[in-house]
């Protein structure tokens, strides 16, 4: 029998005129059996490139279906040590079901809101993202500017709301990993962030966004800003749910009275108008009237009724724009700024953060199923950090004989003008003090750099207000200089030129920077913002889709949070600081054996 698929051509050619010496007819039957072999032959090889093309086309890297972004605004790492054993719902999954980098801390001295989410977001440091505060002295127009304040922008308020301002997220330098996630998806990534905050909603979104949510306390109104599209399901809910609704509700304990931590009535705690020490807290105002007034609000914000509120938003957002069932992998990005309110109010050794974050984890595991019925386990990735921590207060500190107290800016201000009044400088000669940050007069500074004596009697006069640790110049942070001393990298790592100050005041530990009038008292409990560890240390948490569950006591950073997303969804980012959490990826490199870590319990964790 003649094989013609396995014959070559020469081979044909040969066959040909062999067959030319029999008759014509015969020759005519052989030339077409040749030709319908050959034929046959040639079509089949075609379908099995195609069909191969088709199979190509149809497989490719696994991606997850939704990033899910939270940031528990002002949350300490050391909460989940202490809190997690009363945890029931989704922070208890986070911290049994993913990977817990317990050691997790930001590398920089502005552990602020706006500075925190930025490098969440890009995986940048301040000294890369520019975001350096939440704000800053504008040495243009000699004016304090908010880090996504936008004179070109204009907010919207849903619902009919007016509201004033515009943000945007202009001010940041780099491109968010949302951002790099849409443009680099080819268009089927929806991207959409929730907060009370502006500073925190825009941040996670980037420069474009489909829904950037945030919350007016003085309008009493969800907003948004120009620079994105507005939302359908947004107005919907702001119609539908407004703030007020919770309006006469009451915070109450979630468990009994013996399962908090501390006292009753927290040492140094300045709460909300209209609410006294210790719990009940109502929801009524400062005048308990027919309707809120703006003293509701700020309870409202620092109650856990706002982190329902922006969860039950967050799960709309998922049903009414079918995230994570899309072409693309989505992004959704929630900040839960009650915490942040609750602790400056409150502070960490408080019944009210320990009820706030019981309620949160309530809320989370609300959320989490909602994610397991839409999108599917293990369908999603989800990554927790928070943006700064927070010291004590300062009265609580002082009880237990510790060095701390209350760090009065005004007084440096006072002491900086009279340690230049005899050199004849002008006056004022300090524009600014924001945070740590010390602006000084236009032109001022330069001079002071070319006069060493009286440079020496600013630093000197800085030095002798009680609390201060020590004073930096712009010129020895500038750059990022390679240093031994961990004071001055923090410091440099949050150095932007031209938005950082002149002069850089570090606090004592325990000892809280604060810019209250002298002889005026202080209208919150405690704060955040230096390069101590009980600032920067946060937890970090990565949950779900290509995810090895464990414990990891390697050191690590918010920043490094990006990174790790970008490596589950194969995208790029600009510019990082941060690095890939490679150990707690569920595919490793095989010239990079992970190590394996160990399970929240303390136990190994088996592959």
């Amino acid at each position: 029998m003649i094989n013609c698929r396995a014959m070559s051509f020469r081979e044909v050619d040969m066959f040909v005129r062999d067959a030319l010496r029999v008759n014509r007819k015969t020759m005519r039957l052989v030339c077409g059996v040749i030709l319908l072999l050959w034929t046959g032959a040639v079509l089949t090889s075609g379908l099995a490139a195609q069909t191969s093309k088709k199979a190509i086309s149809r497989v490719g890297p696994r991606r997850p279906k939704l990033v899910v972004m939270l940031v528990v605004d002002q949350m300490r790492g050391d909460y989940v040590d202490k809190f997690q054993g009363q945890w029931t719902g989704g922070l208890k999954r986070l911290v049994e079901e993913g990977a817990w980098f317990s050691d997790a801390a930001y590398p920089y001295a502005a552990t602020e809101t706006c500075v925190g989410h930025s490098t969440i977001s890009t995986g940048a440091l301040p000294a890369t993202h520019g975001m350096v505060a939440n704000a800053w002295w504008d040495r243009g127009t000699q004016k304090m500017v908010t880090c996504t304040s936008d004179p070109e922008a204009k907010d919207i308020g849903y619902a009919g709301a007016s509201v004033k301002g515009g943000d945007t997220a202009w001010r940041m330098e780099v491109p968010a990993f949302a951002e790099e996630l849409k443009f680099q998806s080819g268009g089927g990534t929806r991207v959409v962030t929730v907060s009370l905050k502006a500073r925190a909603a825009i941040t996670m979104a980037g420069h474009k966004a489909d829904a950037v949510t945030w919350f007016d306390p003085g309008a009493g109104a969800w907003e948004t800003s120009s620079a994105y599209p507005t939302a359908a399901f947004v107005e919907a809910y702001a119609k539908e749910h407004p703030a007020k609704e919770d309006y006469g509700k009451t915070w109450k304990l979630t468990l009994p009275e013996s399962s908090y931590f501390y006292a009753e009535k927290a040492t140094g705690a300045v709460p909300p108008k209209g609410w006294e020490l210790g719990f009940p807290h109502s929801l009524r105002g400062k005048s308990a009237g027919a309707e809120p007034d703006g003293a509701f609000y700020e309870q409202w914000q620092t109650s856990p009724f706002a982190d329902t509120a922006l969860t039950k938003l967050a799960e709309t957002a998922i049903d009414a724009l079918k995230l994570g069932k899309g072409t693309g992998t989505d992004y959704l990005g929630v900040s839960y700024s009650s915490p942040d309110y609750v602790g400056h109010a409150f502070g960490p050794r408080s019944w009210e953060i320990q009820d706030v974050l019981l309620r949160l984890d309530q809320d989370l595991g609300e959320l989490f199923a909602e994610l397991d019925r839409k999108v599917g386990r293990g369908n999603y990735v989800v990554a927790l950090s928070a943006d700064h921590g927070v010291v004590p207060a300062p009265e609580d500190m002082e009880r237990t004989g510790a060095d701390a107290g209350i760090l009065h800016l005004p007084e440096i201000q006072e002491r900086i003008e009279k340690a230049l009044e005899p050199l004849n400088f002008p006056k004022p000669a300090v524009a600014r003090i924001t945070g740590s940050d010390i602006y000084l007069a236009p032109r001022l500074y330069e001079r002071l750099k070319s006069e060493a004596a009286a440079m020496k009697d600013v630093i000197e006069a800085i030095k002798s207000t009680p609390g201060v640790e020590g004073v930096y110049r712009a010129e020895q942070i500038a750059d990022r200089p390679s240093t031994k001393s961990p004071l001055r990298e923090a410091m440099a790592a949050s150095y932007f030129a031209g938005r950082s100050g002149d002069l850089f005041i570090v606090p004592k530990p325990y000892w809280l920077m604060d810019s209250t009038p002298i002889g005026q008292a202080r209208r919150y409990g405690t704060g955040h913002g230096t390069p101590w560890n009980y600032d920067q240390h946060v937890p970090v948490l990565l949950m779900g889709f290509g995810i090895r569950p464990g414990k990891y006591f390697d050191a690590s950073t918010p920043a490094d949070i990006a990174p790790t997303l970008a490596a589950l969804c194969g995208i790029t980012l600009a510019t990082r600081d941060g690095h890939v959490l490679g150990e707690a990826l569920a595919s490793t490199s095989a010239t990079q054996p992970a190590r394996r870590p160990l399970a929240a319990n303390g136990g190994s964790v088996q592959p």
